[in-house]
């Protein structure tokens, strides 16, 4: 009797619930339209082109699905857990978001980028939980797919495979970036070295 308990007896509940809630998601994400349309542009050349496309359909069984209207902040910067915000990542579904930043020296915030469908915003919070370093406003009535760090959390213990190709992918992404402003500091440096070389040369020596 051991030997055929062994083979036919109960599994693990938790086994059991873990594949009735993935059986559940995905039934969710495929009967929605724009589940399956954000799969598709978490895995473009603007978000985590890295994901196969079974992966990035899990990743969107974990989201929630949100929607700003045309003026509202979807990200604040300065905002943290402290400020109620969760360090979520959103994607771009539908609509255009204007990313704006307000530096030391200035007052007015700075247009930084415009994004459209297939863009990402918020990452870097959502890995280290850091207060927000960008405003982010819709410039339409946008829809986003938004993954929280408890939804993310829940993805590493159910799916710990797609979990570590969705950070591995977001370090990338987030490296790509950091490189990026490196190579535009060394050239702003190298216009700021440019114009002192210029006024030394047109303003004469007061000594």
């Amino acid at each position: 009797m051991a030997f055929f308990h062994t083979l036919f007896g109960a599994r693990d509940p938790g086994t059991a619930a873990r594949q009735r809630r993935a059986a559940e998601r995905n039934a969710r994400v495929n009967a929605s339209g724009t589940a399956l349309l954000a799969a598709e542009l978490l895995r473009s050349t603007h978000a985590l082109v890295q994901l196969s496309e079974a992966e990035a359909l899990t990743v969107v069984g974990y989201m929630q699905l949100r929607r700003h209207a045309e003026g509202e902040a979807i990200i604040r910067q300065g905002d943290s857990g402290g400020t109620g915000d969760d360090g979520y990542m959103a994607l771009v579904v539908e609509g255009e978001v204007t990313v704006e930043a307000v530096s030391v020296s200035r007052t007015a915030p700075l247009t930084v980028n415009v994004l459209g469908p297939g863009s990402l915003m918020g990452e870097m919070s959502l890995i280290d939980g850091a207060a927000r370093s960008a405003t982010c406003t819709a410039s339409t009535d946008v829809r986003c797919a938004v993954l929280n760090r408890e939804s993310l959390e829940a993805l590493i213990a159910e799916e710990p495979a797609t979990a570590a190709k969705l950070l591995s992918a977001v370090a990338q992404r987030l490296s790509r970036r950091l490189r990026e402003s490196d190579i535009k500091l060394q050239l702003y440096s190298q216009l700021v070295f440019s114009m002192q070389q210029e006024i030394d040369r047109l303003v004469p020596d007061l000594d």
